[in-house]
């Protein structure tokens, strides 16, 4: 594997990683004495996430890479993607999707995991009820699980227990606090189109074989399966490249992921790295057959680091593009997120702006920002805080469907009406606390509501030695008993190994070879092997264990 430069390498037997030694205080005082080393050797480096970089396992959190860094946290919301007949609603599915996909550093802290080695792989699954969508496609739809604080972690994402009894529990649907009888009566499930319901395109006679790939993705009881596979295919740079898919909904999401990472001031500042193209996300039949959305990632700052005090903000911007699927005009979005002031709290707010793409036109490829944006363009526009609502509205008849859309029936399209930043309650977490023509707002998500989806995990003694939790099983047992030094030992034994691997390869002439995804990453888009697919087709097939001791755990559905 090569890099844009050709500068690409594996982690050869010399190569010394940059210590930071353990200061024997285990407590948070010593915890900040060691960042704080940290933080100086990183200062005038140009790329942190390139170094190789050993840290002491009192500094990191009890879980791997590979199981931590994912877009999933909401896969039910990913899962509806495809739910909606006209385009515009399904642009709206994909906003709302990507405004869960790091719902992890809103409803847990800032931390550090395991750093990935080279061949590590995670796979994992979730079994989720579908959305609720109200009659009025304007509003959002209603989620059936997780919409409270799991009682067992309280603000900790599920994944910080993977090592504890609770992780085989299984997902348990709840309903929303302010879902009310009369309020669900005006609920209506969509039923979206089944049609080539793999990743891989069915033949449209092929009814029986439609079938089956249908039991694959979605249970007796309703609940749809969304599966997750991911593995490091380079180690300097790291690199991973991940896969997803719900089949039953037709909706896959691949991509590569890299970071590029540099202290500036005392803000830790990460940014997508060069191979990193965003998420994409593509809808493979259906209502939106062919369709492929492509997410860029935002700036995120780490901040807070010398106080030992930890949270994120977002800078920069996200652009979500469709291309694909039926013939006519696409929806392009623009997501700004704000700038935080030097002084007083960060305020977490964003806006964005959805625009018409003719077909044919590459105009659009110049728009960034929101300024950019011609106002005959705009469909419609939202703004709130990435950590609480959004609200939205349209703006212009490009958001209406063909059938209904009328140019007197709606607003002038207007950046004026963005509400300005002085007129809105910061950090608002309801709409009420946004001010401005309410009225003429829905609600497009609710980040308060949400809490993350804990992953389904085949237990330790079904997984291969290269997967995560098998792996790093030696330091996540110990670092939840808080034994440091033992940790520090296991995870030395597990780089050492790493490697003379390397220097093995090296001195047979030979490279690396990823088992799961091919080796050419320069699109961004990860492709999977035969292994891959064998892999994801076991994840769907994976018929989950009960855990007897874990109270409340629901009986499980054989899959067909």
């Amino acid at each position: 594997m090569t890099s844009q430069d050709g500068t690409m390498q594996e982690l050869h037997e010399d190569d010394v990683p940059l210590t930071v030694p353990d200061s024997g205080d285990a407590g948070e005082g010593g915890k900040l004495k060691m960042i704080v080393q940290l933080v100086k050797k990183c200062l005038g480096v140009k790329d942190i996430a390139a170094m190789r970089l050993s840290l002491p396992a009192s500094l990191l959190e009890p879980i791997p890479n590979l199981e931590f860094s994912h877009y999933l946290d909401r896969p039910d919301i990913f899962a509806a993607v495809n739910d909606y007949e006209d385009a515009f609603d399904r642009m709206l599915a994909v906003i709302r999707f990507t405004a869960t996909k790091d719902l992890k550093y809103i409803r847990g802290k800032v931390c550090k995991p395991y750093n990935s080695v080279l061949g590590e792989h995670f796979r994992t699954h979730w079994d989720v009820p579908p959305v609720v969508h109200p009659i009025d496609s304007d509003e959002p739809p209603v989620v059936q699980t997780f919409v409270t604080a799991p009682t067992a972690s309280g603000l900790a994402p599920p994944e910080f227990t993977h090592g504890m009894p609770s992780d085989a529990a299984s997902i348990k649907s709840s309903k929303s606090t302010r879902s009310s009888k009369s309020f669900m009566s005006g609920l209506t499930p969509k039923s979206p189109s089944t049609a080539a319901t793999s990743p891989q395109q069915l033949a449209d006679g092929d009814v029986s074989a439609q079938m089956s790939q249908l039991n694959l993705g979605e249970s007796a009881d309703g609940k749809l399966r969304v599966v997750y596979l991911t593995e490091q295919i380079s180690h300097h740079p790291p690199i991973s490249a991940y896969y997803a898919v719900c089949p039953s909904r037709s909706v896959e999401m691949l991509g590569v992921d890299q970071i590029s990472a540099k202290v500036s001031g005392t803000t830790l500042k990460v940014a997508p790295g060069s191979f990193n193209k965003g998420m994409f996300v593509n809808i493979t039949g259906g209502y939106g057959e062919g369709e492929r959305y492509q997410v860029t990632h935002p700036v995120a700052s780490v901040n807070g680091i010398l106080r030992g005090s930890f949270y994120i903000t977002v800078s920069d911007t996200t652009i979500i593009t469709c291309t694909g699927g039926r013939h006519g005009h696409k929806f392009r979005t623009i997501i700004e997120y704000k700038e935080e002031s030097w002084l007083g709290k960060p305020h977490f707010l964003l806006e964005g702006v959805i625009h018409t793409v003719p077909e044919g036109d590459t105009q659009h490829e110049e728009w960034t920002r929101i300024k950019h944006v011609p106002h005959s363009r705009v469909a419609a526009v939202f703004d709130g805080s990435w950590r609480g609502l959004i609200r939205w509205k349209r703006v212009g008849p490009g958001s209406y469907p063909a059938a209904t859309s009328s140019a007197a029936s709606s607003p002038n399209p207007s950046h004026i009406a963005l509400p300005s930043a002085s007129n809105r309650s910061y950090g608002a977490a309801s709409k009420a606390d946004l001010t401005g023509p309410s009225a003429e707002y829905s609600t497009l998500i609710d980040l308060s509501t949400l809490w993350v989806v804990p992953k389904q995990v085949r237990p330790l003694e079904k997984q291969l030695p290269t997967e995560s939790r098998k792996l790093w099983e030696g330091v996540t047992s110990r670092l939840l008993k808080k034994e440091f030094s033992e940790a520090t030992r296991e995870k030395v034994v597990i780089e050492q190994r790493q490697r003379d691997e390397a220097a093995e390869r090296k001195k047979k002439g030979v490279s690396f070879v990823p088992q799961y995804f091919e080796e050419d990453i320069s699109s961004g888009v990860s492709k999977l092997t035969e292994e891959g697919r064998k892999a994801v087709e076991e994840e769907l097939q994976e018929e989950d264990e009960e855990d007897e001791d874990q109270e409340q755990t629901e009986v499980k559905t054989p899959r067909a």
